[in-house]
């Protein structure tokens, strides 16, 4: 894959994820131009999130050794079982990674992972922007407790920073594109 520019942007209006937005205590979105413009959104998904950075592998690390103190779900980021199966195969209900798949459609894929302090869900949808085949990534989150908003007030700001920095780097490595 490869691409020029990261933007962080509004939810995309038409995308399912804006409709949970509603109540939620953190939100955003980064969009960049399609890497892949005929791959379906569960495909691109399975592209760029079975592709993270080590570094981002040894920060999760860091999070469920930290997390587990606090009682919290230790988040298995296990990305050759991403790579196992194909896109198409995938349905609502089943887990893709360290989420559960939530929608799937054509154009927008969301995965969530529901805990004791909080809900995230996370978007990739595929869209046109001025007739250019676009991706946008997008996280939700919804705090259930006084847990979910310190957790937040730590991993909210560290996210905006890694986010970009880590689909920059996703999106610049050799590509594999799951059909």
């Amino acid at each position: 894959m490869n691409t020029t520019n990261i933007a962080r942007q509004a939810l995309p209006e038409h995308s399912h994820i804006a409709s949970q937005t509603p109540g939620a205590d953190f939100a955003d979105c980064y969009c960049f131009a399609d890497p892949c413009p005929d791959a379906s959104a569960m495909a691109t998904y399975l592209a760029v999130m079975g592709r993270t950075p080590r570094w981002m592998d040894f920060l999760m690390a860091v999070r469920n050794r930290v997390v587990r103190l606090a009682g919290l779900k230790h988040l298995d980021a296990d990305q050759a079982s991403l790579s196992a199966k194909p896109a198409s195969s995938y349905r609502v209900g089943e887990r893709v990674g360290i989420f559960s798949l939530i929608h799937m459609a054509e154009d927008e894929v969301i995965v969530c992972d529901d805990d004791k302090h909080l809900r995230v869900q996370l978007s990739v949808y595929k869209h046109k922007v001025q007739d250019r085949p676009m991706v946008s990534v997008s996280t939700v989150v919804h705090n259930h407790n006084r847990l979910g908003r310190l957790y937040m007030a730590v991993v909210g700001p560290v996210h905006q920073r890694i986010v970009p920095i880590m689909l920059k780097q996703v999106l610049h490595a050799p590509s594999t594109t799951h059909r």
